[in-house]
């Protein structure tokens, strides 16, 4: 029996998570999971190399192939087909966030699972109690904060979906 792979790390949630097509008769629906997308968005959207992807993603690069392989797959069946997809459910886990607060300045972490299923825009500042910041990405650029964001199925066998 094959040994059950680790989450799979998706950094955010999409805004929009199904595609209809236009005068759509709904003939089916094609079901792309969270890392699959989070696949075709680090090779296909961002240009990395697979060793790079795999490495973003915390999967070994042959599992990541396998990711890739069938979110491709599924969309380009629902747009040949003409049918609706999906974006939904997986094993992922979502990527730790990095806040700073507007009024103090203070920098934290939350954890994906942490916060008790929190979405970050409703997190306040661990110092000072404020609900003005930023989200931070890797690279220290500030994010205004907002939007819909959910959380995955974690490794820990619990899901906040």
């Amino acid at each position: 029996m094959p040994r059950r792979r680790c989450c799979g790390i998706v950094e955010e949630i999409p805004c929009c998570q199904r595609f209809v097509p236009e005068g759509g008769t709904d003939t089916g629906v094609y079901e792309i999971s969270l890392e699959e997308l989070e696949a075709v968005r680090l090779k296909d959207v961002e240009g990395m190399d697979q060793t790079a992807c795999a490495i973003r993603m915390r999967v070994s690069r042959p599992t990541f192939q396998r990711i890739l392989q069938r979110a491709r797959n599924k969309i380009a069946l629902a747009l040949v087909k003409g049918q609706t997809i999906i974006i939904q459910g997986g094993h992922y886990m979502l990527k730790n966030r990095v806040f700073e607060c507007a009024d103090c300045g203070h920098t934290w972490e939350v954890e994906p699972c942490s916060e008790g299923g929190k979405h970050g825009y409703e997190i306040a500042c661990p110092k000072c109690g404020s609900m003005k910041k930023f989200k931070l990405s890797d690279e220290g650029e500030k994010h205004a904060c907002g939007g819909g964001h959910h959380h995955g199925g974690c490794c820990g066998g619990h899901s906040h979906e």
